[in-house]
């Protein structure tokens, strides 16, 4: 039987980005993917600056569109925009078969295993090691990074029995459309905040078609191709060619009965770190992949000394932006008048502010409900 140091489940860019940190180092790490790559992702593509910088290694050959302006619409307005600019790309938009697929060449540039078509089975703990039983064999390893996204099967194997991760719907299309809409609409990359109820629609131009979705924060039964429809005509698309539909589920919320057990450590989205208002979730991914590898080089594989490690590093910054993101996106999509009222007075100031959060300028607000109650009183009184 094979043994590794470390086996990453999953080759997104948490995964990925884990394994090129930890080969870097010249640990013996394998990937486990159940599908051959490249292969398509379900995601609106839109790779935000904050995560880009953090990105060891060039990009731009899997960069299809970059933008410097974001159009913000507010209260389902098509009349008033707040456009918002940098001299960087804010959003750079992949697409996620090619993106993923040039971060895990990266890894095995430095050694790292990527065993394709390969779907994990079981989990066994024998001693301090684990058995990975897969669909073509099995292996064993010290450590299980469980990187294998919304659903991650890894994280059920390994005794995380209920979800206590805030899961939101989203519907996205890979739409094309006329040579005159898409000139028309390929200029701008735009959010459109209650397109949806309790949510937003995005449109994100790529290469030669649209990436258009809607998502909704709101628990319960919503009818997303319904306001898809909908946002079409708003954007006045007159004819699309061509069209596939992807529903997913997005984390916004961070697991609450932790992130590792044993000697499984989750990351990215099986953590539950994708980012409450916008929904993303590439930059978190690549973060909790940094700090995973970081926290199993450090601790020179102790499994619990890896454990407080990995803990105290999501503790430093990202944990504590995401607890205050869910506050944040629980004001900003409740449509309330006093929600109403700030954005009418204080949308461009808002969106900027987004912007800056998003380029990696400003780093995302922490008590936060400290500071709306501090500007609502500003406001009213």
């Amino acid at each position: 039987m094979k043994h590794f140091d470390v086996a990453i489940i999953g080759s997104g860019p948490s995964g990925a980005s884990t394994a090129f940190y930890l080969g870097k180092q010249g640990i013996s790490t394998v990937i486990i993917e159940k599908e051959t790559l490249p292969r398509y992702k379900t995601c609106g593509g839109g790779f935000v600056n904050r995560g880009r910088k953090m990105m060891p290694f060039d990009i731009s050959e899997v960069i299809e569109r970059e933008f410097f302006t974001v159009d913000s619409y507010f209260n389902n307005n098509n009349n008033i925009c707040y456009k918002s600019s940098k001299n960087k790309p804010i959003i750079s938009m992949i697409m996620r078969d090619a993106f993923d697929n040039l971060i895990v060449k990266k890894a095995k540039e430095f050694g790292v295993t990527l065993l394709e078509n390969h779907t994990l089975k079981s989990l066994s703990f024998v001693d301090k090691k684990t058995i990975l039983t897969t669909s073509e064999g099995a292996i064993s390893t010290n450590f299980v990074i469980a990187a294998d996204g919304v659903l991650s099967p890894t994280a059920k194997m390994a005794g995380w029995q209920k979800d206590t991760r805030k899961l939101i719907p989203a519907l996205e299309y890979e739409v094309q459309v006329s040579e005159e809409d898409f000139i028309r609409l390929s200029k701008n990359v735009r959010f459109d905040i209650d397109a949806v109820p309790y949510g937003y629609a995005w449109c994100f131009p790529k290469k030669n078609h649209l990436s258009l979705g809607v998502l909704t924060t709101k628990k319960g039964k919503i009818n997303l191709k319904e306001y898809y429809r909908k946002y079409l005509q708003m954007l006045g698309i007159k004819e699309v060619i061509k069209e596939e539909a992807h529903g997913f589920q997005i984390p916004v919320a961070p697991r609450t009965d932790g992130f590792v057990k044993n000697n499984v450590f989750l990351i990215g989205d099986a953590a539950g770190f994708a980012e409450p208002i916008t929904a993303e979730g590439i930059s978190n991914a690549i973060l909790s992949g940094k700090y995973v590898a970081e926290a199993i080089i450090e601790s020179n594989f102790e499994t619990k000394l890896a454990e407080k490690i990995y803990l105290d590093k999501l503790q430093i910054k990202l944990l504590p932006e995401l607890h205050s993101g869910v506050k944040l996106a629980k004001f900003f999509y409740h449509k309330n008048p006093l929600r109403n009222y700030l954005l009418k007075k204080e949308g461009q100031r808002f969106s900027d502010m987004m912007v800056d959060i998003l380029h990696g300028d400003k780093p995302f607000p922490v008590n936060v409900s400290e500071k709306l109650k501090t500007k609502i009183k500003e406001k009213l009184f």
